[in-house]
């Protein structure tokens, strides 16, 4: 039988030097043969794991490891112990398929954390199974996250692991000892790590009288988290000021900061906030998943026609494209997957944030400075001397930068930004009010979104009924338009926090500036009449559009309701 190194030399033609050199690097850098000679780039990692799969007679699997394999063993195995054997289980229940059992390895050599994983795991017999390092780790960390997705689970796991972390630090008799920082740490990091699995946005600490309060949002509502005792005020915000590089010692003027924390392979962005009130500092943590991956102009929720709409406006040469809506009715979303969709080698992007929330390949992001002052108005005079053809604005705050925008769009730059209005037609107002002259916005205005968010039904409860007449008169619904089709309503059930609801979705009020809508303007800027002549030109409301996604049984009529209340 051939040894590994007549192998490597006779079918992968690895020199003899290599070989050398690696066996001598292995107790350094703490790898076998192959796996010194695949960091070192001599051999792939595919040609390595082929190698092993022939010399040991263990299969390899080169696809993806099931996603879905049974994940109790999580209960009984550390994470820290498979990430550090990169070893993964994949347990079949029936028992009487024990020979059905593996265990997926990288390292055919490590038969000692391969046996000690079946002792923990009370397998009598097991086959191996090799795949990539990275394959192992991705199927470990979702396995893990699948474990802790019960919403049951994880409420209990709130309630019992806070509560049990609160009780040890009430047990430490000196909060300035170290070892009772420990706690806190653990608080916090509790705190942080079971507020991304829920999938929240933000994380809210409100101190009160004799209380201190934290609850987090998700899907735009806000949940109790904990309620810690009032003398741990102090300490858990004082850990986020560290935390974030805040001055821990300046209590009486707001202040804001960034934490960059990982958690399995999610890179999460925190953006701190801490302003003083009468019973101690409130803190704000807004939580940004930087792993996820940004949504294409297609998952916004744009219907057909406004998709359509859309696509040709963000496709012209010049003029300026406002997005309107709240703060947190997903503005800086919309406005990334535009970027990203127009965004080509062909034509230079340049934006101006605060701040840059996601990192766009391609696109030069620039992030306000107020320190320095380095304002959106200073931002944006330099960025028009950078020859670019599409210009990001974050928000249009004061009369300079609309100037600015306004300057630019005239001068054949395609401008977008965000603008906080109510309603499309109101923009158009708010611009006036801000100094700019109608003329000028008729001239360089090509489009208004306004936007809003809705929760999505869960799936797994969302229940069919018939509503009445005066609930479908709410939204001018007629019987006919749901003769075929089914409504729903929220129920609740353990997948959905007992809400009803599991994620959200845009709905869209896309106001394009006709030749009819420009001289009303140049006349008149009142948002009433502008949006009554938009609609007659067939501009479908924030309202319609919701109606639209009920009727597609997406979300419900009382949530359309709640979100575009006049």
């Amino acid at each position: 039988m051939k040894t590994l190194s007549q192998i490597l030399t006779q079918e992968f033609n690895v020199s003899d030097k290599d070989i050398k050199e690696a066996n001598l690097a292995k107790a350094e850098m703490q790898l076998d043969l192959t796996g010194v000679l695949v960091k070192k780039k001599i051999i792939s990692e595919n040609q390595r794991l082929s190698l092993l799969s022939s010399f040991y007679d263990i299969p390899f699997e080169k696809g993806h490891l099931p996603k879905n394999a049974a994940s109790d063993f999580t209960k009984k195995v550390s994470i820290q112990f498979l990430k550090t054997h990169l070893i993964f289980p994949i347990i079949t229940k029936n028992e009487h398929a024990e020979n059905l059992n593996q265990i997926v390895i990288c390292n055919p050599s490590n038969f000692q954390a391969t046996d000690n994983l079946a002792a923990i795991l009370d397998i009598d017999s097991y086959s191996l199974l090799l795949a990539k390092n990275d394959e192992i780790i991705s199927a470990i960390n979702t396995a893990y996250d699948q474990s802790r997705d019960s919403a049951e689970e994880l409420m209990q796991n709130i309630e019992e692991n806070g509560i049990s972390i609160i009780d040890d630090i009430e047990n430490t008799a000196d909060l300035l000892d170290d070892s009772s920082d420990a706690p806190i740490i653990k608080l916090v990091n509790h705190i942080l790590s079971q507020s991304i699995k829920a999938r929240a946005s933000d994380i809210h600490i409100e101190p009160y009288q004799d209380v201190l309060n934290i609850r987090y949002r998700i899907d735009g509502t806000l949940y109790d988290l904990l309620t810690p005792p009032k003398w741990m005020q102090a300490p858990l915000t004082s850990r986020i000021k560290v935390m974030a590089k805040l001055d821990i010692a300046e209590k009486r003027l707001p202040q804001d900061g960034r934490i960059d924390i990982k958690i399995g392979d999610q890179e999460i962005d925190i953006r701190v906030s801490t302003i003083p009130t009468s019973f101690g500092e409130r803190v704000v943590l807004r939580l940004l998943n930087k792993s996820m991956s940004l949504l294409k102009l297609t998952q916004l929720g744009l219907s057909e026609n406004n998709n359509n709409i859309v696509s040709e406006l963000i496709r012209l040469p010049n003029g300026i494209i406002l997005i309107t809506g709240p703060t947190g009715s997903g503005k800086t979303t919309s406005l990334y997957a535009i970027l990203s969709s127009i965004n080509n080698p062909d034509i230079n992007i340049i934006t101006i944030e605060d701040p840059v929330e996601y990192q766009l390949k391609g696109i030069s992001q620039i992030h306000v400075n107020t320190k320095i002052d380095l304002t959106f108005a200073k931002g944006l005079r330099a960025i028009v001397r950078q020859d670019p053809d599409v210009i990001l604005i974050g928000e249009i705050r004061d009369k300079e930068t609309s100037e600015i925008a306004v300057q630019s769009a005239l001068t054949g730059h395609l401008v977008f930004s965000t603008l906080h209005t109510n309603d499309s037609a109101s923009s158009i107002t708010r611009l006036v009010d801000l100094g700019i002259e109608p003329f000028l916005i008729s001239s360089a205005l090509k489009a208004i979104i306004a936007q809003r968010l809705v929760r999505i039904l869960c799936n797994s409860c969302k229940e069919a009924y018939i509503p009445d007449k005066e609930t479908l008169e709410s939204l001018k619904i007629e019987p006919e338009r749901i003769q075929d089709k089914k409504l729903y309503k929220a129920k609740g059930c353990v997948k959905c926090f007992h809400t009803g609801y599991k994620g959200r979705i845009s709905i869209f009020e896309i106001l394009v500036l006709e030749k009819k809508i420009k001289k009303l303007i140049l006349s008149s800027f009142d948002s009433n009449k502008i949006k009554q002549e938009a609609i007659a030109l067939g501009m479908k409301t924030l309202r319609e559009d919701g109606t639209d996604k009920v009727i597609a049984g997406i979300t419900s009529i009382a949530e359309i309701l709640r979100v575009t209340a006049k």
